[in-house]
């Protein structure tokens, strides 16, 4: 009987303590997480460059819809071929690319500097007299 009773007087305390609010670890705080949902990406750029003193003529255009990128990039190559590739890329093909070179009709030759040759002569020590250390052959 005795037990029931401090089980009793036990149980009665600890419910005094939660109501006061003396028991903080007792109860947890729920954990609320948020989640930032991102709308789909949209985008679409393009870009050239003709330098005609390098020969460095390229271009680039590129969209995208959600996962579905779809663009073009040219560029000459040494040769002298233009390369063309279209290219589209999404979730259920991949990525795909069609490369197509044609020729321009001419050769592109891309200047360099002529490099200088200088010959310089290689100075000679002079000749000098053996010095004599007193040491005899």
């Amino acid at each position: 009987m005795f037990s029931l009773f401090g089980l009793f007087i036990i149980g009665l305390g600890a419910a005094s303590a939660i109501e006061l609010g003396h028991a903080p670890l007792l109860l947890k705080p729920a954990l609320v997480k948020t989640v930032e949902v991102e709308a789909p990406a949209h985008y679409e750029f393009s870009y050239s460059v003709r330098d005609d003193h390098t020969g460095d003529i390229k271009s680039q255009t590129e969209s995208r819809k959600g996962d579905v990128v779809q663009g073009q990039y040219s560029l000459i190559d040494a040769d002298g071929y233009l390369r063309t590739v279209d290219y589209t890329s999404d979730a259920h093909n991949g990525f795909n690319a069609v490369v197509r070179r044609d020729p321009l009709g001419q050769k592109v030759v891309k200047a360099i500097a002529p490099i200088a040759k200088v010959i310089t002569p290689i100075a000679l020590a002079p000749k000098l007299p053996l010095l004599s250390l007193g040491i005899q052959h």
